[in-house]
């Protein structure tokens, strides 16, 4: 699918939205607005993100495979199917358990 395309109003599956890509991280954004984002990735084999922190909760749903996130030094693995909201200003970090996809949401706060 091209980039910058209106996908305003179609439908899509979460699944085919992004492509897996070997030893890639894959995303592509659903919404981009000042109150928040929606964003789908693919994760390659071995693929994650490194510890990290952001100033608004975000909500991760499993959109394929499995994934271990790391909150606070917690670890948790989260199947397909299966979402966890991630804490503002607490470290996390993502790391699969083979190949997944995922959909990010992150809200802002109004203040």
């Amino acid at each position: 699918m091209k980039k910058n395309v209106d996908i305003r109003g179609k439908i899509f599956t979460l699944q085919d939205f992004v492509e897996y890509q070997a030893a890639a991280v894959v995303s592509r954004e659903i919404l981009n607005r000042k109150t928040g984002t929606v964003t789908v990735f693919s994760f390659g084999k071995g693929e994650g993100l490194s510890e990290h922190t952001a100033p608004f909760d975000a909500l991760v749903y499993v959109v394929d495979g499995k994934v271990n996130i790391s909150i606070s030094g917690k670890t948790r693995l989260v199947k397909k199917g299966e979402f966890i909201i991630l804490p503002a200003g607490r470290p996390h970090a993502l790391k699969g358990a083979g190949r997944f996809k995922m959909l990010l949401v992150m809200l802002r706060d109004k203040k």
